[in-house]
């Protein structure tokens, strides 16, 4: 189901730019958590970072594209879980906890297998029922998992924000305009990483000249693609993509995203026939990337939030 948002940002937060931008460098004070290992099937780890609350269901969150706890988005959502008591983990893909991964390989737009991993590992410490909260990039890989084939059925229900649906339509749409700023400081992020397993990539027969990538495609083509078994950019895209996936899910699942969100462009948005009946997609005319700053013209709140946790709440009860 495709329905109307209750999403309204105040008339001078309506830009898109002062959507995304200010809800990233607002930042909430830095959520309590305590932190552990995964040991991953070919000898790499990622790192979780656990709330406050314990208890056999588990609110999973997936970080975007260089996302971090660092991310204004999952303090704020953490925040909230702590103090309403739910059990939280915050999965960091390999390579975003501030150390370099052991392997070439990273994270991407479509890797379900760390997630199916970090979902074991949950079932094996106690969680019974398991929540996902996708954001961007973990978004996509949110959807992608719940859409394939093997989906564990202790993950009871998702919310999925601010998704690339469709990864070539995003991608171009970041070569452009304003979003180019965006893009600029991803790729920065993503070369730095790169230049920190210069011996890996010389091993593997990898140029370290990065100087030359301008934008996602070029970086999917050289690196991404490779890297994880696709044969270009395209064919990463067209295997990823999560709007594909969408028509599989039966888990319940809601996918907030904005009709002005600077990553993508409307093309990028499913229709009726495209979604199971599990699915449901709330759209918002405004919102930018997740930003979702509402309220009123002198209290502006944050509005994500609090819509993120009352479905949590809902399926759990």
């Amino acid at each position: 189901m495709i329905r109307q948002s209750s999403f309204k940002p105040p008339w001078y937060l309506a830009s898109p730019h002062l959507q995304t931008i200010l809800a990233n460098i607002i930042k909430p004070s830095f959520p309590q958590v305590s932190y552990e290992t995964v040991q991953l099937a070919d000898g790499d780890s990622l790192q979780l970072a656990r709330g406050t609350a314990r208890g056999s269901d588990t609110i999973l969150i997936l970080h975007g594209l260089e996302g971090s706890l660092r991310s204004a988005y999952a303090q704020r959502l953490l925040n909230a879980l702590n103090r309403a008591a739910l059990p939280a983990a915050f999965m960091f893909f390999r390579g975003c906890d501030g150390h370099p991964n052991k392997q070439l390989r990273s994270y991407h737009s479509g890797e379900t297998d760390d997630l199916r991993q970090v979902i074991q590992h949950l079932k094996r410490s106690g969680s019974e029922r398991i929540l996902l909260v996708g954001y961007s990039l973990g978004g996509n890989v949110t959807l992608k998992y719940l859409g394939e084939d093997d989906a564990d059925d202790a993950v009871i229900a998702a919310v999925a924000i601010s998704v690339p649906l469709l990864l070539d339509v995003c991608a171009e749409r970041m070569d452009r305009g304003f979003s180019r700023i965006y893009q600029h400081t991803l790729l920065r992020r993503l070369k730095n990483k790169l230049r920190q397993k210069e011996q890996l990539l010389v091993a593997h027969g990898f140029s370290t000249e990065l100087d030359s990538i301008k934008n996602f495609v070029q970086f999917d083509d050289r690196f991404t693609a490779p890297v994880h078994g696709f044969d270009d950019a395209m064919h990463y895209y067209r295997s990823c993509s999560s709007r594909q996936f969408l028509k599989n899910i039966q888990t319940p699942t809601l996918v907030i995203q904005a009709g002005d969100d600077p990553f993508m462009t409307s093309a990028v948005l499913p229709e009726e026939l495209e979604i199971s009946d599990a699915v449901t997609v709330e759209l918002s005319a405004h919102g930018g990337h997740v930003g979702f700053i509402g309220g009123g013209a002198i209290t502006p709140h944050y509005w994500l939030e609090p819509r993120i946790l009352s479905f949590i709440q809902q399926q759990l009860s």
